[in-house]
């Protein structure tokens, strides 16, 4: 195929990202849509703060998250695109979301320790529901007696909460760990995938295209 220009470069990352269900890195489009051009890492990298810059003033936008890039509609419109699904969702529960915030905010950790802050059992449901979303996995084992799993996020994690990194979570003040990954949740923008993950929390929203 004959060397395309930037403007078409571009026409092809942007129709790559918004038709993936999954957020797209630079290493992976230069895999695939753009294997077969001699194309930099940096420069596109350039390509697509081009395709964010075309986006600043529309209602959907590409952001970087951790294991790539993706289209997803402005938070601040939550509140009207919201209103597109009328059915509310259970939200999650305390003890669910206080167990996320607690492995968030101080992996890694351990069941033990976390039900030492929390002053209570850790269902081993909650574990499992979390592992089952891919949001949290066993990296290791504590070197003590019993050697228990060591708790930390994933990519999955960062991607669904709109984060880079974990540094990226709010810094805490006086409010609690539970509330304030709730509030991370409520704003949870709507992504391209078409996904009904958000839709779980009666305060997210999902897509239709």
């Amino acid at each position: 195929m004959a060397k395309k220009n930037n403007e078409q470069y571009q026409q092809i990352i942007e129709a790559a990202i918004f038709a993936s269900d999954k957020p797209l890195s630079v290493e992976y489009l230069l895999e695939t849509v753009l294997a077969e051009f001699n194309l930099t890492k940096r420069k596109v990298s350039q390509l697509i703060k081009q395709v964010q810059l075309q986006y600043e003033n529309h209602g959907i936008e590409l952001v970087k998250l951790a294991s790539g890039y993706r289209f997803q509609t402005r938070s601040t419109l939550s509140p009207w695109v919201s209103l597109l699904w009328q059915e509310k969702a259970p939200k999650y529960s305390r003890a669910m979301l206080e167990t996320l915030a607690l492995i968030a905010y101080r992996q890694p950790i351990t069941r033990g320790e976390i039900e030492a802050v929390r002053g209570v059992a850790v269902s081993s449901q909650i574990i499992r529901t979390l592992q089952e979303r891919g949001w949290v996995k066993v990296i290791g084992h504590k070197e003590v007696a019993g050697r228990p799993a060591l708790f930390a996020t994933t990519r999955s994690f960062l991607d669904y909460f709109g984060l880079q990194c974990i540094e990226d979570l709010p810094a805490l003040s006086e409010t609690d760990f539970a509330e304030q990954v709730e509030s991370i949740n409520s704003n949870q923008p709507l992504s391209d995938s078409g996904e009904s993950d958000v839709r779980e929390n009666s305060e997210s929203i999902s897509k239709s295209r």
